[in-house]
């Protein structure tokens, strides 16, 4: 049985070129080095994992939460029409025509008087009176931070009696909105930092454990590169982790978010989460090798 298992291995170095038996070689120590690292840190990989999840989670719900904000201020925003009154002497067809070449304005409707009048009618006794209602443009934005400006373009156009529109809600939404992606933005950077401090932390500690390891393997003239990589995976590896761990508190926040969506009849991106877990992992790995590289710059001169 050994005998035979020698043949194929024998075999199956004949048809590997030799320097590509060299680069295996020399990937597979440095995976082996990298496992080592990982082991020589013990009990405290948990911590390390737990306190990267937590930060991760904290991020990706924010993240994800955003989306959402997103979809709730435009339905909303598509909600908060520009009421224009026009003159009794304009003609609503040619003021809608007008007011569509306004830049920002999304869509705009027709009430004509005897339509409002009609409506009114439905709900209060108004036999015996004349129609006193004006025409009117039911005018929507592209945004709602857009509103104050479309408004100041419609007090120029002549024909316009007068206009009225949720001031309070629209100033609210946006400035909600501003805190909301403010806030993200804050927690990225502490994201960041955090991740980069923690790994810093670790990989000194798996530097100063192999001091005299690394010493031995520098005098025997090994390649700096050889040394830095299996400590830059070795904390790619802990974000790749820290990652994986949050996806299960994101998948609850995930959960509560869509039948928010549901209740409200209100439609979800249905990339938002994958685009989460991307940027997650992407953040996780690229920020735990820049903290990795960071130390070994630092406690590491090679």
């Amino acid at each position: 049985m050994n005998n035979k298992k020698k043949i194929i291995k024998e075999t199956v170095k004949k048809h590997i070129p030799q320097r590509h038996l060299s680069s295996i070689r020399i990937m597979y120590r440095i995976a082996m080095e990298t496992i080592y690292g990982i082991k020589r840190t013990g009990l405290i990989n948990i911590a390390i994992v737990a306190a990267m999840a937590a930060i991760l989670t904290i991020f990706g719900a924010l993240f994800r939460t955003s989306f959402s904000l997103t979809s709730f201020v435009d339905k909303l925003g598509d909600a908060l029409e520009i009421s224009v009154y026009l003159k009794p002497n304009a003609d609503p067809v040619y003021m809608s025509s007008r007011l569509k070449e306004l830049e920002h304005v999304k869509k705009i409707s027709i009430v004509t008087k005897e339509q409002a009048w009609e409506e009114m009618n439905k709900d209060m006794d108004t036999r015996g009176l004349e129609n006193p209602l004006p025409d009117t443009l039911h005018v929507t934005v592209d945004d709602p931070a857009n509103i104050a400006a479309v408004c100041e373009n419609i007090k120029k156009v002549s024909g316009i009696e007068d206009m009225s529109y949720a001031h309070e809600i629209a100033k609210k939404m946006q400035t909600i909105t501003n805190v909301f992606n403010t806030v993200t933005v804050f927690v990225l950077i502490a994201v960041a930092m955090l991740t980069i401090i923690i790994i810093n932390c670790t990989i000194q500690l798996v530097i100063q454990s192999r001091k005299e390891e690394i010493e031995i393997m520098r005098l025997m003239g090994v390649s700096n590169w050889y040394i830095k990589i299996p400590l830059i995976l070795q904390g790619a590896i802990y974000g790749f982790l820290g990652a994986i761990v949050s996806l299960l508190p994101l998948n609850t926040v995930q959960n509560g978010l869509t039948k928010l969506h549901t209740f409200f009849s209100i439609a979800q991106s249905e990339m938002a989460m994958n685009t989460v877990v991307l940027c997650l992992f992407i953040m996780a790995i690229f920020f735990s090798a820049s903290g990795s590289l960071l130390s070994i710059k630092k406690h590491l001169q090679v």
